[in-house]
């Protein structure tokens, strides 16, 4: 352990060119925030800010918040991240410390270390959205978030007094893929990391595309801000840039936008918005994209538990592709997954117990703070006794209960097909309509108009991504002529269905280009009865409630990466898979699935006319289409799923 007097040395030369860089920004940073738990954090906790040079010579900036109490030695727990380390100045206070804000990681004691990424607010060096990881590495210009990390903690061990050399590093979304990419080839000391909602393919599933069609409403609203140029000149954050105001109406807002690319580039043009920029030239899944994928190269990690939530709108495939990725890269790895009820973060704050209408008895969110998250880090960086973590833990929506598997899907479910049948009937038998009978026996069709799309809920709302469109009450989609709807009967016994949804879809369209969006839903009994102490007025009785839905970019149908338009009126097929479920459809409910063509504007329109890019497609291009959905002998859409006996 290295001298405290060189330790201050050390620290001295860095702290003093940040006690000026950022000495005016401290009262902006607190602005709105609780002055008495910042004292609480400052009576326990000395703040030190530095810059940590890397192997390129790029310096990150770091804030460091070390325990007063010097009688012992602390483990590190780090948090890298794009959006900054505010309070900046020495003398500004956090008002919590560590993963969740929960108070016990600050009671436990710990180091606190949190880092501006590289490029990023005050921390040196080029930012790049995403990093793609190098797996070789030929000197120290060869540099990514692994490297980043490792020299961090480099400096960290050998600098800090009072550490154990025992180091943990967390983060949700974005500081969750810096997370990931983190303990890839680690650091000896890192011993555990927490990726929670990490942004993990960004095309495949997260934050911008799902199957190929573009999370419109979210990304619109967080490129306004994100990225924006030209940075202060003193490294300072990225400057906010006003959005639209006023927007009362997000549907009726982006309809009138038009074409994406032209339409938004009012408000996000190329020369002030290059990450917006760079998305609108890659619609498919290129090289560029694919090269952002994280979840290609954890071949070797530390301890590692992937946390997410079912109903998280931004990064609900992130946590699975990670858990798969380090399963089938380094399947001896140390590696867990929990996934709860929750939306993005959800799990670090709250009950837990609450989504949109949806209510439900269990308080999932401290029961995981204090049982899985808070122990996890205690085991692996203070030697306390080993949490009760299986492989896969996951919360059985519609069951209220956890589950603990050693596989996933678990060994003991079947693999079963939903099928889409005649008269708007879903089933688990194949259809039995033979090749020659009457055309309403072979297909389901509706008329999709990209002037009239589908909304993403069934009010008016400033969102283009309601929070709670995850468990939204789909009656209002079943009541339109461009939405199909098939349902089962009641259900005379619970049907718990785990794993990924896999949707087989035989169609066809009168255009050249078509999305298809699938959702499954769980319907309540006409007469199920409102949720106890629930003031809201929302009736339960008849609620259609959301379970798993994905869009999908009929154009990828064939290859991700190259698009292919549709042959007029032929039909064709489509498979894809949905983020996984562990939802259990109670005795008396029904399983229903709908299908649609637009979901607006969660995802943009297509045209369902086929150009290059979507994002230049033209007004012209935008027409009506007639959409089938075929459910006869050979052509059998349907649901693949796992039921648990």
């Amino acid at each position: 352990m290295p001298h405290v007097m060189s330790f201050r040395r050390s620290i001295a030369t860095h702290c003093l060119a940040a006690t000026v860089l950022v000495a005016g920004s401290a009262v902006y940073a607190q602005r709105g925030g609780n002055p008495a738990a910042a004292a609480a954090v400052k009576t326990r906790y000395a703040k030190l800010e530095v810059r940590i040079p890397m192997r390129d010579g790029v310096k990150l900036f770091t804030s460091i918040y070390i325990p007063r109490d010097s009688s012992r030695d602390y483990p590190i727990l780090m948090d890298r991240t794009p959006y900054g380390v505010a309070p900046y100045g020495a003398d500004a206070y956090r008002t919590s410390l560590g993963p969740s804000g929960n108070p016990q990681f600050a009671e436990s004691g710990f180091i606190f270390v949190y880092q501006d990424a590289r490029g990023r607010n005050y921390s040196e060096g080029a930012y790049t959205e995403m990093t793609p990881h190098k797996d070789v590495k030929n000197g120290p210009s060869d540099v990514d978030e692994s490297t980043d990390s490792y020299d961090t903690i480099d400096w960290l061990i050998k600098n800090l007094p009072h550490n154990n050399a025992k180091v943990g590093i967390y983060g949700t979304s974005y500081p969750g893929f810096y997370t990931t990419a983190s303990c890839i080839d680690p650091h000896p000391a890192l011993k555990a990391c927490e990726p929670g909602a990490p942004m993990t393919d960004l095309w495949m599933g997260d934050d911008l595309f799902h199957n190929g069609a573009f999370m419109l409403g979210a990304n619109f609203d967080f490129y306004l801000g994100y990225g924006r140029t030209p940075r202060a000149p003193s490294l300072g954050p990225d400057p906010r840039y006003p959005g639209p105001e006023s927007v009362t109406d997000a549907y009726k807002f982006f309809l009138e936008m038009g074409p994406i690319g032209s339409g938004s580039r009012k408000w996000l043009p190329a020369e002030s918005a290059p990450l917006w920029d760079v998305v609108m030239h890659h619609p498919s899944y290129d090289a560029y994209w694919q090269d952002r994928d994280i979840s290609r190269h954890v071949k070797r990690v530390p301890a590692m538990l992937e946390v997410g939530g079912y109903y998280d709108a931004e990064d609900l495939a992130g946590p699975w592709r990670t858990f798969r990725g380090i399963e089938r890269l380094s399947p001896g790895a140390d590696n867990h997954i929990a996934i709860g009820p929750w939306s993005h973060g959800g799990w670090s704050r709250g009950e837990g117990n609450a989504m949109g209408n949806l209510r439900w008895q269990t308080k999932t969110g401290p029961w995981f703070r204090d049982s899985i998250e808070l122990p996890y880090f205690l085991h692996y960086l203070k030697g306390d006794a080993a949490p009760s973590l299986p492989k896969v833990l996951v919360y059985r929506t519609g069951g209220e209960r956890w589950d603990r598997y050693d596989n996933w899907p678990p060994k003991n479910a079947n693999s079963r097909s939903l099928y889409l049948l005649p008269g708007g009937k879903l089933g688990w038998q194949r259809p039995q309509t033979l090749s020659s009978a009457k055309n309403a026996d072979k297909f389901d069709q509706y008329l999709s108009d990209p002037a009239n799309p589908v909304p993403v809920v069934g009010r008016v709302d400033r969102s283009g991504m309601p929070r709670d469109y995850m468990t939204g009450d789909q009656r209002f989609a079943s009541k339109r002529p461009d939405v199909l709807t098939f349902q089962t009967e009641p259900l005379t016994e619970d049907v718990t269905i785990v794993g990924p949804i896999a949707p087989v879809l035989h169609v066809a369209t009168s255009g050249t280009d078509a999305d298809f969006d699938v959702k499954l839903i769980d319907v309540f009994p006409a007469d199920a009865p409102s949720w106890p102490g629930d003031t809201t007025g929302f009736i339960v009785a008849g609620y259609q409630q959301l379970v798993r839905g994905e869009p999908f970019r009929g154009r990828y149908r064939r290859d991700p990466a190259k698009p292919v338009a549709f042959v007029p009126s032929k039909p064709d097929s489509l498979h894809f898979v949905m983020p996984d479920i562990n939802h259990t459809f109670r005795k008396g409910h029904r399983i229903m699935v709908q299908i649609q063509s637009s979901w607006f504007p969660l995802t943009d329109r297509n045209p369902q006319t086929f150009v290059p890019n979507i994002f230049e497609a033209h007004p012209e291009d935008f027409r009506k289409a007639t959409m089938r959905v075929y459910h006869m002998t050979g052509r059998e859409s349907r649901i693949d799923v796992h039921v648990l006996p």
